[in-house]
C-alpha cells in the first residue's frame, strides 16, 4: 500500500508550477493513507483552502486535521477549512498548543500563538483530540505527543519566548506542544513534521522509538535549521547524514540557505518540497 504526502501551503511556489497556487509563510501537508486523509496544519490564511481546491481536494473529504504546534503560521487557516468541511472533524493537537507564544526580535514583541479561540474552533466543528502521549491517530500512523529532548546541541530557537511567571519575564518558549507524524514503513521511519522545534534529531529517535523502525525512511517537512546556530545546524547535518535516508523533503522554515546545504550533502535524495510537490512511500 502506498502514502502520499502533497504539500499544500509552503512559503515557496515552483516556478514551473502548471496552477496558480499561492504562497504564504506557512505550511500545511496532505496525508492520503489507507483510503483517509490528513491535513498536517492549516498554513496561515485561507491560502490553504485556495491551494486545496487547485488540488481538486474539498475539505469535506478530510477525515481528520492535526496540528503540529500553536503557532499561527500553523493554525490560521484552520477556521476557513472547516467552515469548507461543513462537519464535525477530529483535529488532534498538544494540550498546550492554546498556551502564550511571542516572537522576540530586534526589539519588537509580537503575538505569533494560535489566532482563533478554541471556543470559536468548536463552533465552526473542530471536535478536538487533546494530545500529550504518542496516539496512533489513523492507522499506521502515529501523532508524537511531546518530544523527549535527548541532545545537547538542539537548543531551538532563542527568538521565540513564553512568559514565565515564576521567574517573571519571557523565557524561551521550551515549545512542549512541538509534534510530529510518524508512518512506519517495510523501508523504516518517515517522519512528516511541522517546524521541528523540539529538533530533528530528537524528533528522529523518539519516531524511532514510538514506530520501533531501525532506520530513517525518510523526511518530509520543516526542519527550523533556517533561524538556528550553527552549531546546532553543523551537528544535525552530520547526523541526519549518518541516518542515510532515502529522501529528504524539506521546506518552510529549512530556509534556502539551508536547502542548498542539504542539497550537497543528499544530492538526488534531497527534495525542494514547495507547494505541488507530491511525495508517495510505500508503507507496511
Amino acid at each position: 500500500m502506498s502514502a502520499k504526502v502533497t504539500i499544500v501551503v509552503d512559503n515557496g511556489v515552483p516556478i514551473n508550477s502548471s496552477k496558480p497556487f499561492l504562497g504564504e509563510h506557512g505550511l500545511s501537508m496532505l496525508l492520503d493513507i489507507g483510503g483517509k486523509r490528513l491535513l498536517l496544519d492549516t498554513g496561515q490564511t485561507g491560502t490553504v483552502v485556495h491551494n486545496l481546491g487547485l488540488l481538486g481536494v474539498a475539505p469535506s473529504s478530510l477525515d481528520a486535521i492535526a496540528l503540529s504546534h500553536g503557532h499561527y503560521d500553523h493554525t490560521g487557516g484552520l477556521p476557513q477549512v472547516l467552515e469548507r468541511a461543513g462537519k464535525r472533524l477530529p483535529v488532534y493537537l498538544h494540550e498546550k498548543a492554546f498556551g502564550e507564544k511571542y516572537s522576540d526580535s530586534r526589539g519588537t514583541r509580537r503575538f505569533v500563538g494560535i489566532p482563533t479561540r478554541p471556543e470559536r474552533l468548536a463552533a465552526l466543528g473542530a471536535d478536538f483530540q487533546w494530545v500529550r502521549e504518542p496516539v496512533e491517530c489513523l492507522p499506521g500512523l502515529w501523532l508524537s505527543g511531546s518530544v523527549p529532548r535527548v541532545t545537547v546541541f538542539e537548543t531551538g530557537d532563542a527568538h521565540l519566548v513564553a512568559p514565565d511567571a515564576a521567574r517573571g519575564c519571557d523565557c524561551q518558549d521550551p515549545l512542549e506542544d512541538d509534534m510530529a507524524l510518524f508512518c512506519r514503513t517495510s523501508r523504516g521511519l518517515v517522519v512528516i513534521s511541522g517546524c521541528t522545534h523540539s529538533g530533528l534529531v530528537n524528533v528522529v529517535q523518539h519516531g524511532l522509538a514510538v514506530t520501533g523502525c531501525q532506520r530513517l525512511h525518510g523526511w518530509i517537512g520543516g526542519t527550523h535549521l533556517g533561524p538556528v546556530g550553527e552549531v546546532q545546524q553543523a551537528a544535525t547535518l552530520a547526523q541526519l547524514a549518518d541516518y542515510a535516508p532515502d529522501f529528504v523533503a524539506a521546506n518552510h522554515c529549512t530556509g534556502f540557505a539551508m536547502m542548498a546545504r542539504l542539497q550537497a550533502v543528499f544530492g538526488e535524495r534531497f527534495v525542494p518540497a514547495f507547494v505541488g510537490t507530491e511525495i508517495v512511500f510505500e508503507t507496511e
